[in-house]
């Protein structure tokens, strides 16, 4: 038997071994096989890497904004060379499908491109003629050390959206990535190495809460990028601006998906399908409640359950599975609570994803349908993480604009309708950052601000788009007199 991978954090552009004690094994979700083992950071190593962080900004910051563009273009270059490589260790340790880990690495490589375009993003502006010989120029400079804590279910593109931006626009990065999916991140980092990019501008330091709380706390820490659960968002968010630091966190979501009657059903049950049950219902863009107008509802039920019934599921890296594992025996214990409390509550379980998921090696649960669910239910309220769809039935469009806007989260929000007034409407009145129509994720893409709202989101800038450079980098305006009597 081969002796189980150990990882290591990464400091300084070298492999650390681990002085801590506590930690955890690594387990293939589909299989329940130990594939490694990672032992917790500790606050001297966090602050090891902060240190080395610090000292590595000086030069970093001043390195030609061209030059940082290339070093992640040469980036861009590896991880199309190595997109295969990528999603097969995304699938053997978050679970997901081989394809759907093919679209995650995708995603990440488009944030890359994104962040390799900075020469255009970091430009500044200026006024010529403020007032008589007066000219006010705006610069943009990196803020320092960056803190980027991020979670298990996008273990690339959730990283990808967050430390290219903060190296582009000049800042080091010291990133606490999920303790239970670090193989990913270790092959993120020896592509970094390939680059060329200096030692120190990005570390890992693998752990839990001793990590995480000495990058909210250390003062050299100037911002931290957050993503996660609304219970961990908010601690990350109140800690951290506590010790008055700049802070976006990406936090829980409940997303409503809202179909009318003249909307075309075939095309919204695929769609749903995707939504509600890809990646294991573990995404923050999950399809979560779908509210269909009563008159279709029936009809749309059936489609929609007849088409969940067919989904394969299994190991993701066998050719034709669509549904893999949820991440970790606790999760499925969870989420199996979680639908029995729904039968309790009254819900009608039209299937039920415990029965795939019973004496099965693997943390495998089927796709779950209930119907008939109403507000007043815990099911409807909390973020489940789990593929579990819960539909609802609504009479009108403003009625499920007006339950969607209930919910505490705020993420994002579906339309499927051919009306253009229904757009307009659901567009001005539903209280959600991420829309869309006719299609059943939103998903937020590199150019444009991830812009969730409510409980889903604490901060004042997104994630991705223009507001990435806005939160890493801080200004200088310089007002200058050049007058011609100066001559």
């Amino acid at each position: 038997m081969s002796a189980i991978k150990k990882f290591s954090h990464y400091i300084d552009g070298k492999w650390i071994t681990p002085k801590g004690y506590e930690g955890e094994l690594i387990v293939n979700p589909a299989t329940e096989e130990v594939i490694g083992e990672l032992v917790y950071g500790t606050k001297d190593e966090t602050r090891l890497a902060i240190s080395v962080a610090k000292e590595t900004f000086k030069k970093w910051s001043q390195v030609s904004i061209p030059k940082r563009g290339r070093y992640l273009f040469e980036l861009h270059h590896l991880l199309l060379e190595n997109k295969e490589v990528l999603a097969n260790l995304i699938t053997l340790e978050n679970g997901k499908s081989f394809s759907e880990s093919m679209g995650e690495v995708q995603r990440g490589i488009e944030n890359v491109e994104h962040a390799a375009s900075i020469v255009n993003l970091m430009m500044g502006d200026s006024l010529a003629n403020a007032a008589s010989d007066i000219e006010v120029t705006n610069y943009r400079y990196p803020l320092g050390v960056v803190g980027c804590i991020t979670p298990f279910n996008f273990p690339m593109m959730v990283p990808f959206w967050l430390f290219p931006m903060a190296i582009a626009t000049g800042n080091t990065v010291v990133l606490k990535p999920s303790e239970k999916t670090p193989l990913l991140i270790e092959k993120m980092m020896t592509l970094i190495e390939k680059t060329g990019i200096p030692n120190g501008v990005v570390n890992v330091v693998n752990g839990s809460h001793e990590v995480v709380n000495e990058l909210l706390e250390n003062p050299e820490i100037k911002a931290v990028s957050f993503v996660g659960s609304k219970k961990a968002g908010e601690y990350v968010y109140k800690k951290a601006t506590a010790n008055l630091k700049r802070v976006q966190v990406m936090a829980g979501a409940n997303n409503h998906v809202i179909i009318l009657k003249d909307a075309n059903l075939d095309k919204a049950v695929f769609e749903l399908i995707n939504a509600s049950f890809g990646s294991a219902g573990e995404r923050c863009m999950a399809a979560a409640v779908i509210a269909v107008e009563n008159d279709i509802a029936d009809l749309f039920v059936a489609k929609y359950t007849s088409a969940a019934k067919k989904l394969v599921l299994g190991n993701g890296l066998k050719e034709g599975v669509f549904l893999g594992p949820v991440i970790r025996k606790e999760a499925k214990e969870r989420i199996f609570a979680a639908i029995q409390t729904g039968v309790e509550e009254g819900a009608s379980l039209l299937l039920d994803g415990r029965k795939k998921g019973l004496n099965t090696s693997g943390y495998f649960i089927g796709p779950t349908i209930f119907d008939h669910v109403t507000s007043s239910m815990s099911i409807w309220e909390q973020e489940l993480f789990a593929p579990i769809a819960c539909i609802t039935r609504i009479n009108s469009l403003k009625e499920g604009v007006d339950l969607a806007n209930s919910s505490e989260f705020a993420n994002g929000a579906c339309l499927f309708t051919n009306n253009t007034s229904a757009v307009r409407y659901f567009r001005e009145k539903i209280d959600a950052g991420m829309l869309g129509i006719n299609l059943g994720v939103p998903a937020p893409l590199a150019w444009f601000a991830f812009s969730g709202w409510k409980n889903s989101f604490f901060g004042d800038l997104h994630a991705n788009g223009k507001d990435a450079v806005e939160f890493y980098t801080h200004r200088k305006v310089m007002t200058a007199r050049y007058a011609e009597d100066d001559l």
